[in-house]
């Protein structure tokens, strides 16, 4: 008799097991609502590879697989969405009800679970029975916030990757990707108003080989490039858009900035020729602070608004070195002329001015720690990367915060000893026990604020990640046990529970030939 298995990841709020198993077989059919038919077909997608059944989506009431969503998808004023489901399996069938389209998507994704792990083979397997035990499971997420953050600037993924990123972080019920488009490396968005931010940004002459504390640095002469057309972004959100993945989408601005200015050297401070970096680290080279360049950094946001629907638009914000703007005689009569104390009230300036331009097309501004620099601008949103105070000043002043501190949440950081055994990684160390033991709740957050803690990102910086096996490698077993605390965040959260269910976990993530790490670092 086949060994009953119940190891979902992340771990559903309740579950009651009852007796007997439920057999999908080649005449099973799904049915669904008006409301759930998208997500009726996306589940019949998943099956279809590894059972070989047709797993037609009808209206019908006797059918193997129920799907009903209920017409609650309105977004709240941060633009998400009810995610909560409920199912019941017995062994007619599997019901799976939903007030939003969001929580029948998450609750695809447990039922996908409950099935044999050859369930995520890309071919069919033949004779094998496909069984999943009896349950009853309610379930709903604890924060609204649960993202992974991709680096493409560094180094580029191109669609097919990220999608098949997109599909992973789907299977762990995460809701955000947050994608980095542009940096001092790289420009990967086309922006039809400006190509030249592609024609000349989106490529650098070469890239550096061994670590950035190496000396003398040392290139490869390989000339490196890549970005994403407008299509190409429009496909990419549609796909996530599927699998209830929102794609916000980063402009990183005043700082890191040297593709763009190599492109544009009127947006910069000096008369240097300049080139998209080929080295890691942070550029001096910032946006000057000319009504002209506000204008065109409104442009790029206009377009991009085009692309992305989503709520949120971030700005980044961060590393904005200010040695040019303090030895700019333009910079500082700008800084007079607009009535402010020094370059940190200039660059609080800078971001009022991005976030009054989303405010008035209906999104919000979301940027990194240094947006708060000079003080806060009313109506954003921080995301805290830093180990500081930063996030709880903003959470307590009625700011959104989305935590993504370093410590815990760098997954281009170490994750097991000895390190040099290891591919090479920016450094520091976070072990998989280091991110489940991550509490997303600040210190120092009033009780009465804590709402405002909207939930948590790990992050995925590239410049020593080039290719989707090393990606992988680098986020996977971590994406899950992040994925869990941001779900299931609670009294009930073990890791060991987790680490147990995590070893049968790993036999899906072979079975979809993911590189996974093998170590369960603690």
């Amino acid at each position: 008799m086949e060994r009953e298995i119940v190891s979902i990841i992340p771990q559903p709020w309740s579950t009651e097991k009852n007796e007997g198993r439920f057999t999908l077989s080649c005449d099973s059919k799904i049915s669904a609502n008006a409301h759930g038919c998208e997500a009726a077909e996306l589940l019949a997608y998943y099956l279809r590879p590894a059972t070989g059944y047709a797993l037609p989506v009808t209206n019908r009431a006797d059918t193997a697989i129920r799907i009903n969503v209920g017409g609650n998808g309105q977004a709240d004023d941060a633009g998400f969405t009810d995610e909560s489901y409920e199912m019941k399996i017995d062994m007619q069938g599997v019901n799976i009800s939903a007030p939003a389209r969001a929580g029948a998507v998450r609750g695809i994704q447990t039922l996908r679970q409950l099935f044999p792990p050859a369930i995520f083979s890309d071919r069919r397997i033949e004779n094998h029975k496909w069984t999943i035990p009896c349950l009853h499971i309610n379930d709903k997420p604890a924060f609204k916030w649960r993202g992974m953050h991709l680096d493409v600037s560094r180094h580029f993924f191109n669609v097919e990757e990220v999608e098949r990123f997109i599909d992973l972080l789907a299977l762990h019920k995460f809701n955000i990707l947050h994608l980095h488009l542009t940096d001092d490396q790289g420009w990967r968005i086309e922006i039809k108003q400006y190509p030249g931010l592609t024609a000349i940004g989106a490529r650098r002459e070469c890239s550096l080989t061994g670590h950035e504390s190496d000396r003398p640095r040392k290139y490869d002469d390989q000339p490196y490039g890549g970005f994403y057309t407008q299509e190409d972004i429009r496909r990419l959100v549609d796909f996530a858009a599927a699998r209830e993945i929102t794609i916000v989408p980063e402009i990183d601005m005043p700082g890191h900035m040297q593709a763009a200015i190599s492109a544009y050297p009127e947006l910069g401070n000096t008369d240097i020729s300049l080139k998209p970096r080929c080295h890691w680290g942070i550029s001096q080279h910032i946006l000057n602070a000319r009504d002209s360049t506000v204008e065109f950094m409104k442009n790029v946001l206009d377009e991009i608004m085009e692309l992305f629907p989503s709520r949120f638009i971030h700005i980044g914000g961060d590393e904005a070195l200010k040695h040019e703007w303090s030895e700019s005689r333009e910079i500082q009569d700008r800084i007079l002329a607009l009535g402010l104390k020094n370059e940190h009230d200039l660059q609080r300036w800078f971001i009022g001015q991005m976030n009054s331009h989303l405010q008035q097309k209906g999104r919000r501004l979301i940027g990194w720690d240094e947006i708060i620099e000079g003080g806060i601008v009313a109506g954003v949103a921080v995301m805290n990367w830093q180990v500081n105070n930063v996030g709880a000043e903003a959470a307590n002043a009625g700011h959104d915060v989305v935590v993504a501190q370093h410590s815990h949440l760098y997954f281009n950081f170490y994750q097991s000893e000895p390190t040099a055994e290891e591919p090479p990684a920016i450094g520091g160390m976070t072990s998989l026990g280091k991110v489940y033991s991550f509490n997303p709740f600040l210190d120092g957050v009033a009780e009465d604020k804590k709402h405002h803690i909207i939930g948590a990102q790990g992050q995925l910086w590239t410049e020593y990640i080039s290719s989707m096996k090393q990606l992988e490698y680098m986020a996977f077993p971590r994406v899950c046990a992040l994925g869990e605390i941001l779900w299931s965040a609670g009294e009930k959260k073990s890791f060991r529970d987790f680490l147990m269910r995590l070893e049968y976990h790993r036999q899906r993530l072979a079975c979809l030939n993911v590189n996974a790490h093998q170590q369960a670092a603690v």
